[in-house]
């Protein structure tokens, strides 16, 4: 746990420095200066970014909620065949990179005529999202959700739908907030798919905003405004997950019981 921590506390005291006091990386904290988080933030356009990050992150996350829970349900109640295949094809795609099907899906996009804007990578962010979110549904649904309880709302006179969404979706807390917080981290700190579809800077997530702090020849990288806008950027994640910690666990740990 403490080695893990080293990276970040070298990251936060660097980001902490003057451009003139960054000889020596692991001089922890020798300076406090707020400098660099100030041209971070200015140079990155923060607001906006921000704001571009959350849409793509809680759009993309809501649908593989969504799209995740309403597939596993069939695929962990019905014993057949047929769906266990299924099952098998949605793990399949966790030996799938998502970067081997990119060119395919591109070229797909271009031929239905779909404009290139910033929701774009939604589409890839959902499709990369599945295999995984539908493997932990399936597990959870399986071994932590009593099939005593929809049956008693079906006798109650409940639907297939609304027993899903009123009886089981409410059950699928725990793992539902895993899959939030593993997909939402990559999505949030997604660079490729992000880099691939989206080309006006005005659009760009904080991944994409931080582009324009690495140096070259001519203007070398200032590492201090550069950690201090990885701090900006993580900020958001670590205030969510210390939130959202306590359900993580659970979620992972009981959908991975059975399979």
């Amino acid at each position: 746990m403490v080695l893990n921590l080293i990276p970040l506390v070298i990251v936060l005291s660097t980001s902490l420095r003057s451009p003139d006091n960054n000889t020596n990386p692991l001089d922890l904290f020798n300076e406090i200066s707020f400098t660099s988080y100030r041209t971070a933030f200015e140079r990155m356009h923060f607001g906006s970014a921000l704001l571009n990050s959350v849409v793509l992150t809680a759009i993309s996350v809501l649908l593989v909620v969504i799209f995740a829970a309403m597939a596993s349900y069939p695929m962990a109640r019905i014993r057949s065949k047929w769906s266990q295949f299924l099952y098998l094809f949605f793990l399949a795609g966790l030996v799938v990179p998502g970067q081997m099907v990119l060119i395919p899906i591109v070229q797909m996009i271009n031929s239905l005529g779909i404009p290139s804007t910033q929701y774009t990578p939604i589409l890839m962010f959902v499709t990369c999202s599945l295999p995984f979110s539908t493997f932990l549904y399936t597990g959870f649904i399986r071994s932590g959700v009593p099939e005593e309880v929809e049956e008693a709302a079906h006798i109650d006179g409940a639907g297939l739908f609304r027993r899903f969404w009123t009886v089981v979706f409410p059950l699928l807390i725990p793992v539902t907030v895993s899959v939030i917080i593993t997909q939402g981290i990559w999505i949030w700190n997604d660079y490729f798919f992000n880099m691939t579809f989206i080309s006006k800077s005005s659009q760009s997530p904080l991944p994409l905003a931080m582009l324009g702090f690495m140096g070259d020849q001519q203007n070398p990288t200032q590492w201090n405004v550069l950690f201090a806008a990885c701090m900006l950027c993580a900020l958001p994640l670590l205030i969510a997950f210390s939130f959202l910690q306590k359900y993580f666990v659970g979620g992972l740990t009981v959908g991975s019981v059975k399979g």
